[in-house]
């Protein structure tokens, strides 16, 4: 399973990395993560010709809102234009391999721009919206604990996903973002929304295509093994992710 890295100077030096709750992730999905530092155009079918599914983690670094026209509104902010220039176009590569994709955080927020959505900087500076980020001074085990309910769409893939532990149509998810869905792009549905109506998950509209894609605002990856939400999710991608290589890698080939 592919994994992108991110881009990160520690002292003066540059490096890529990936944080080990996604490839611990991976892992609880029944996977083995391929972590990927960058590439170039011409080697992402290459890549994915190596792969069965596709994991987009979040990051501290933002989307640049270039990507969906607009400047940038909080220079303080982290980017990382070099995970812009290849994971964006390989999101519809994937989409249109069938490939199983999960995108979260940072990879939720990658799908919708790539696809043609757009996205709010600050969601908390828009009227009606919530503050989703977390206490930046409180401990770890604070900014990823439980935040907020969401509402899970009925009829929908989390519904059917998360039948055993949703309480009333709802679930606990934490909350450690700034940004968050303004537009969602054509050919994806809604599949959770925040109290302040915020989009929290989606997953391919009816007729956008074959494959298992689901995109989480939420960090399900923090403390996956305990988390009885996370858990349905990653063996569902695993398990989108074995019939893929099924299909294309049967044993006998």
């Amino acid at each position: 399973m592919l994994v992108p890295a991110c881009n990160r100077m520690i002292g003066a030096h540059p490096f890529h990395v990936a944080g080990q709750k996604y490839v611990d992730a991976v892992r609880l999905a029944g996977a083995l993560p391929l972590v990927v530092p960058s590439a170039t155009p011409d080697q992402l079918d290459a890549l994915l010709d190596l792969a069965d599914g596709v994991l987009l983690t979040g990051s501290p670094s933002n989307v640049h809102p270039s990507h969906f026209g607009e400047a940038v509104h909080d220079t303080r902010l982290p980017l990382d234009p070099l995970r812009d220039d290849w994971t964006l176009p390989l999101i519809p590569k994937v989409l249109a391999r069938g490939m199983p994709l999960f995108a979260i955080c940072r990879g939720f927020q990658e799908v919708n721009v790539a696809l043609g959505g757009s996205l709010h900087q600050a969601v908390q500076e828009v009227p009606g919206q919530h503050d989703h980020r977390a206490p930046p001074d409180a401990p770890v085990d604070v900014q990823y604990g439980p935040s907020h309910r969401v509402r899970v769409t009925a009829g929908g893939l989390l519904e059917r996903l998360l039948a055993d532990v949703a309480v009333g149509g709802d679930i606990t998810v934490n909350s450690v973002h700034g940004q968050g869905v303004k537009r969602l792009a054509d050919g994806l549905r809604v599949e959770a929304r925040a109290p302040d109506g915020l989009v929290e998950a989606f997953t391919r509209d009816a007729g956008a295509g074959t494959g298992f894609l689901l995109g989480v605002q939420w960090h399900p990856e923090w403390q996956a093994a305990d988390n009885p939400v996370s858990i349905p999710l990653l063996q569902a991608f695993g398990a989108a992710c074995q019939d893929y290589r099924d299909l294309h890698r049967p044993p006998n080939r």
